[in-house]
């Protein structure tokens, strides 16, 4: 394979030279290489306008008839070369799902993904008859797919479909939940479809909007969030650290003190021990242990065991045995009914 990758890697540029040289006027060579980037950055119309000296609208004109001219020569199979490289996209394509982004294809074929390497592969798929490119806006990314699986409905249809099951879904999610949501057998082709949009993110195996911090965490305490829900128990605020800082998130140069500042702060996470946190929904709740104990029995309504007592404080506490146990003894909130039996000091309402 990675001779194969290596042959693509040397034909996708020089084939990419070979349709430009086809084009009769060097004006419109230089408008086509320019407005695609295919060998500099990307240009505006504006810009190459100026360095030509006509209107913007012209080198509009012009482009739109050189391209139309180039497709049409590769549909007649005039550019062999071409053709050759759209089997190889069409290969990489089908084991992808049958569409992906452009700079995910491009990462498969060429050797270091430049923005320049993708512009040509965007350029060539553009020209292949078998394929189909999205133009990268707000809503999705430059994107390329086989035409013969989406030419019953249009590309963006199918993306936008994928976005509308994971709203009704509401919550992140598995793929193979979202592929069942849309109706779509092919759950390679529903998680394609999804990393085309740029309304969708994942992580850790999970897909849902770009806006739900457990798929796309933007800041340090939804990083914490996401990392306390993953190790699904209490950490201490060093293993947290250290778990962000071994992540995949995009940023994650933090410090410990940070970590430490921003689970105080955020209502979401309870201290359970020393510095030892979990999550606020896993029904834990905040204060010292003296305040769960009193918890505890109001609860029950009714004097309990110690034993019991520590069974049920350690539920929500992360802390010793020995530490519940002389705050029974301690505190003037608790008194001893029995031997080894405690209930609160003054009769309370029992809490529901």
């Amino acid at each position: 394979m990675a001779e194969s990758n290596q042959k693509t890697t040397l034909n996708i540029s020089s084939v990419v030279t070979d349709v430009l040289e086809s084009i009769e006027r060097e004006r419109e060579r230089e408008i086509v290489s320019r407005r695609f980037g295919l060998f500099d950055r990307k240009e505006t119309l504006e810009q190459i306008g100026e360095l030509l000296g006509i209107t913007r609208e012209r080198v509009r004109q012009l482009e739109k008839a050189v391209v139309t001219k180039l497709r049409a020569s590769a549909s007649k199979g005039e550019f062999s070369e071409v053709l050759k490289l759209q089997e190889v996209f069409v290969q990489e394509l089908h084991s992808m799902g049958m569409a992906a982004r452009v700079a995910d294809v491009s990462a498969k074929l060429t050797k270091e993904n430049t923005k320049i390497d993708q512009a040509q592969v965007s350029f060539l798929a553009m020209l292949s008859p078998k394929l189909i490119v999205l133009d990268e806006n707000d809503f999705y990314y430059h994107a390329v797919a086989i035409a013969s699986e989406h030419e019953s409905r249009n590309l963006k249809d199918l993306v936008n479909s994928v976005v509308d099951a994971i709203k009704k879904i509401g919550e992140p999610i598995g793929i193979e939940k979202v592929s069942d949501t849309v109706a779509d057998k092919s759950v390679a082709h529903v998680r394609a479809l999804a990393s085309i949009s740029k309304q969708i993110a994942n992580l850790n195996g999970r897909w849902g909007l770009t806006k739900w911090p457990m798929v796309n965490p933007k800041n340090i305490r939804d990083k914490i969030y996401v990392i306390l829900f993953e190790n699904g128990k209490q950490m201490h605020f060093n293993e947290i650290a250290d778990s962000i800082k071994g992540s995949t998130f995009k940023r994650k140069d933090v410090t410990t003190q940070a970590i430490h500042n921003e689970l105080i702060k955020d209502d979401r996470f309870v201290l359970i021990g020393r510095g030892i946190y979990a999550l606020k929904e896993w029904g834990y709740k905040k204060g010292t242990v003296a305040d769960v104990i009193t918890e505890v029995l109001k609860k029950a309504n009714e004097p309990l065991h110690r034993d019991e007592i520590v069974k049920r404080v350690l539920k929500n506490r992360y802390v010793k045995e020995t530490t519940i146990l002389l705050n029974l003894q301690g505190k003037t909130q608790f008194k001893r009914v029995a031997k080894a039996t405690y209930s609160l000091t003054e009769a309370e309402p029992a809490v529901s």
